[in-house]
């Protein structure tokens, strides 16, 4: 039974901005690739949805505070607000050849939200609350992600010292939460269904993490460049062995999970390709992206069949 419009508001959950991170993620991609048009269109699809959105949170926090509150009170839905930034992030690296000025104001706002939600995340994860080790998930990576994805608008506008900011604490807290979430999968219960899409988020912090450093140091691709990518492409594989068990669940919106850190990868290969002149990773490239685009078109129409049938405004 479809909900009431009203109650779909209620329950249109944050987890929905993951949606133009894998768009403007894809927008990357092709430009990396060298595919200028798809590019673009793609970062308009992003702004178009990513405003939409946001007026769609504002509304329900208008009309349903309560709703909200329960997300934000949520200790897994917690982890998705830091998306809303990500997005924010993710624009002004798409205009950053379109319009400077623009990319510079659209950077500003997305880097001082993620400053902000990831310390209010991470005073929540360390307050007297009790957190049990199923509710710990990949998701958890989210305010990390962000961290790491701020450095790459950054650089290129000239706030060098901010971006160093970010990066550090993006690699601190990958680092820490890699190792609790690899205990929690490997010693404790197995992710529930709609959260076991999210492991595929494990390959973006080394993603970043290569993008950042390489940024920071001209292009020279040392050994930590080197650690970061080879760190992104276990992952990639790693998450690959799972991809059988994971085609057999049903689709829930954290399937979207899937799009940017793929996008991520496919750019990490196409930028070292250039840097180092390796046909092999211009090859990763492009299959990596023609993945990512298919990926991104299934993506598309799972989710309107299940917005249109109601599917994705259920209470959980």
């Amino acid at each position: 039974m479809t909900s009431a419009p009203h109650s779909k508001l209620a329950h249109t959950p944050i987890s929905f901005f993951t949606i133009p991170m894998g768009i403007f993620g894809l927008s990357l991609a092709f430009g990396a690739g060298g595919f200028a048009l798809p590019a673009l269109i793609a970062g308009g699809l992003g702004i178009v949805l990513l405003g939409v959105l946001f007026a769609t949170l504002a509304l329900k926090g208008l009309r349903h505070p309560a709703a909200l509150k329960a997300e934000w009170t949520h200790p897994i839905k917690l982890a998705f607000f830091p998306a809303t930034s990500i997005a924010i992030l993710l624009m002004a690296t798409f205009l950053l050849d379109l319009s400077p000025e623009l990319a510079r104001v659209v950077w500003i706002i997305g880097a001082a939200a993620q400053g902000v939600l990831t310390l209010i995340v991470i005073s929540a994860w360390i307050s007297h609350r009790a957190f049990g080790p199923g509710q710990l998930s990949p998701a958890w990576f989210i305010p990390a992600v962000g961290n790491l994805m701020a450095p790459l608008g950054g650089q290129a506008l000239g706030y060098i010292e901010l971006s160093w900011y970010f990066y550090a604490v993006g690699m601190l807290f990958w680092i820490i939460l890699l190792t609790l979430v690899f205990n929690r999968l490997i010693f404790h219960d197995p992710l529930p269904g709609k959260l076991q899409p999210t492991i595929v988020i494990l390959i973006a912090p080394p993603a970043l993490g290569f993008l950042g450093w390489v940024g920071f140091h001209g292009g020279t691709v040392d050994a930590v460049a080197h650690l970061m990518i080879n760190l992104g492409y276990f992952f990639t594989v790693l998450v690959a062995l799972q991809l059988p068990a994971l085609l057999r669940l049903p689709f829930a919106l954290s399937f979207w999970a899937l799009s940017f850190p793929l996008a991520a990868i496919a750019v990490v290969s196409f930028r070292y390709a250039a840097l180092a002149g390796s046909t092999l990773h211009l090859m990763f490239g492009y299959a990596l992206l023609a993945a990512l685009s298919v990926v991104i078109v299934v993506l598309a129409v799972q989710t309107t069949r299940a917005a249109l049938s109601g599917a994705l405004f259920q209470p959980d």
